[in-house]
């Protein structure tokens, strides 16, 4: 079973117990990896928070059923775009795709059915919303491609894994525009930061085969770079918050999440293998101390 396992797989539960079929097309999705979906899921909840509309619990369970669905088409449909390169990286070598035991066929399968769930979740929202969610389909469709042409594709992530955001406020409202902006725009700066970090552990491989990255293009400087990011998300959540709320006590709701990040910065060791995984995996927690500043602020 270990062959099969992706060095920075997160392999428990259901996942390692699943017949070697059905656990790679569950590594296809990297359902062993939640990691993902957490940082699609908690712009969704942000958005659904601060609109200030209370809990709202069954729209953030089918927001989060979306978030696994969506995460893993795309991770499937990145892989089989990304097979031939994915093959030369030691890290992402062992992938079902790039390693042969799943076919590119049988991954587009698999990314319909991943889409069926996807559209289930669309057809829960207002037609605003839906159009919102639609809206970003183009640039999911394009960010395999973003890092053979520009040295920054943590950028382009940034504003597909921030777009849930945008749905998450629409289904509820409709006004409020630069607030949203503004949080959206820290919302990519956060996406940028963490996804830099995570491009640390392939920086030497990616020279090798022509794969562009932020953590690349940083070089030396890639630890202010991301302490740069994380201090512009931090600025322009407070921006959101304040043209949301004018009240110099709501951005005190900030402070724990701008906290995490500055440990993050601070502890993070571009030279230790394990190190960038952790601190790139503990952006599921900044990301649930933003949430709950969300809430704080458009609920208080």
């Amino acid at each position: 079973m270990s062959e099969n396992i992706v060095p920075d797989s997160e392999h428990r539960g259901l996942v390692a117990r699943l017949p070697q079929s059905l656990r790679d097309l569950a590594q296809l999705a990297r359902f062993d990896r939640p990691i993902g979906w957490w940082l699609l899921f908690w712009p969704c909840a942000w958005g659904v928070w601060l609109a200030g509309a209370g809990w709202q619990l069954v729209l953030l369970a089918w927001l989060l059923l979306g978030a696994v669905a969506m995460r893993g088409a795309g991770c499937v449909y990145n892989d089989i775009v990304d097979a031939d390169l994915d093959r030369q990286v030691a890290r992402t070598a062992a992938r079902p795709v790039a390693s042969g035991r799943v076919s590119k066929k049988r991954a587009w399968v698999w990314l319909l059915v991943l889409c069926a769930v996807g559209l289930l979740v669309l057809l829960q929202l207002r037609p605003l919303a839906q159009a919102v969610a639609l809206a970003s389909l183009a640039m999911v469709a394009a960010y395999p491609f973003m890092k053979r042409i520009t040295s920054w594709p943590q950028a382009w992530l940034g504003l597909v894994f921030s777009w849930g955001l945008l749905v998450g406020w629409t289904q509820l409202r409709a006004d409020n525009w630069d607030a949203l902006a503004a949080f959206y725009a820290g919302a990519v700066l956060w996406v940028v930061g963490y996804d830099t970090i995570y491009a640390l552990q392939d920086r030497e491989d990616d020279a090798l085969v022509g794969i562009r990255s932020s953590a690349l293009r940083l070089g030396a400087s890639v630890k202010p770079g991301v302490a740069l990011f994380y201090a512009g998300a931090v600025a322009l959540w407070a921006l959101g918050v304040w043209l949301l709320r004018a009240d110099p006590l709501a951005l005190l709701a900030l402070l724990p999440a701008a906290g995490h990040l500055t440990w993050q910065v601070a502890t993070l060791d571009p030279q230790d293998p394990a190190n960038p995984l952790e601190r790139f995996r503990s952006n599921r927690w900044a990301g649930a101390l933003v949430a709950a500043a969300c809430f704080v602020v458009g609920n208080a």
